[in-house]
């Protein structure tokens, strides 16, 4: 796969280790009542962290607070050291296929060479050396043979795949993902993981939001319990406890045999 030429800054640099920092962040969509508050952690490069709570919890709003997208009114996000909006090239952000329109004229290569405008630009074309990193990116999720198909047609597995390329062909730092494994079959699931885990292997960090507590345990090395507020966030052996999942879901969490817990309704 072809290298391309260093691109980050000393600053950059200084914080290759600390891919995203957030501290006492508090988000507000209109600028003044926040909707999420009390976030405070760290996501070093390479690691994984779930978000996990309930829907309406803050996941997504965290996310776009993470791109630069919703204002913070209290606290602070740092994204590879810089303010989010400054390190968007640096940054993936995955969202669920379903929320896509379905019906827009565009093929699987078309979604996955997008992810090469950060670096090539919206004016400039992308040129053959793009081209050859889009199709390697559909090789790596198992769609090498899908390229030209139209997007709205495939599986909702497969197009998760799609969007998961794209990042891939983005050569991104922070990878940030919506609920990327909500309704997909098992091999799209297998491939998606294998994926993540050969970009963190590459140094990438990943931010997933899922419901799916196996998924965190098997994949991730830290978690973020959020309902409107930071629960708790850490190791999944310290954080991921029966105790902290009732306070993050309240009546919603039950527990099982002392130390198992299933969601009556995430």
């Amino acid at each position: 796969m072809m290298e391309e030429p260093a691109t980050t800054t000393a600053r950059e640099d200084a914080a290759t280790t600390e891919a995203l920092v957030i501290h006492q962040a508090a988000v507000a969509y209109d600028g003044r009542t926040p909707v999420l508050e009390g976030i405070d952690g760290v996501v070093h490069a390479g690691e994984s962290v779930a978000l996990i709570g309930p829907n309406g919890a803050g996941k997504s709003t965290l996310l776009k607070a993470v791109l630069g997208l919703v204002p913070l009114v209290h606290g602070s996000i740092t994204v590879l050291g810089r303010a989010p909006l400054g390190a968007r090239r640096q940054v993936a952000y995955v969202p669920q296929a379903d929320t896509l329109d379905q019906e827009f004229p565009v093929t699987a290569g078309q979604v996955v060479l997008m992810g090469r405008y950060p670096r090539v630009g919206w004016v400039r074309r992308p040129g053959r050396a793009d081209r050859q990193v889009a199709a390697a990116a559909l090789e790596e999720v198992g769609l090498a043979d899908h390229g030209r198909e139209r997007f709205g047609g495939l599986s909702g597995g497969q197009r998760q795949r799609v969007l998961l390329a794209r990042a891939i062909a983005q050569r991104a730092r922070l990878l940030l993902l919506d609920e990327p494994f909500n309704g997909i079959d098992a091999l799209s699931e297998e491939l998606l993981l294998a994926a993540l885990g050969r970009m963190r292997e590459a140094g990438a960090a990943v931010v997933v939001s899922t419901h799916d507590l196996a998924l965190a345990h098997l994949f991730c090395d830290e978690v973020c319990l959020l309902n409107r507020h930071q629960f708790g966030f850490g190791p999944l052996a310290t954080t991921l406890t029966p105790d902290l999942l009732r306070a993050t879901y309240g009546g919603h969490a039950l527990q099982l045999r002392g130390d198992s817990v299933i969601l009556a309704q995430p």
